[in-house]
């Protein structure tokens, strides 16, 4: 049986600053994805990054102080 990985979701007040946050995660080289807002979490259109949590510490270390986020929050298997 594979072990799962388990992922939080970085949400933003708009696309902008997703974006702005992915570009700056690629330039740091860590691991994210962006995708559509869960449903779950929000009916709002939308993208937010997955992040896994074991680089949750790296990932929001690099995001400090250069893009506004609106909230981290932890994603359920469904």
């Amino acid at each position: 049986m594979k072990d799962k990985k388990s992922y939080d979701v970085i949400l933003f007040k708009a696309v902008s600053y997703a974006l702005k946050a992915e570009k700056i995660l690629k330039n740091e080289k860590l691991p994210h994805k962006l995708i559509p807002v869960p449903k779950h979490i929000s009916s709002d259109c939308g993208v937010c990054l997955r992040i896994q949590v074991d680089a949750r510490d790296k990932i929001m270390a690099a995001l400090e102080d250069k893009v506004d986020i609106e909230q981290v929050r932890a994603l359920e298997d469904k």
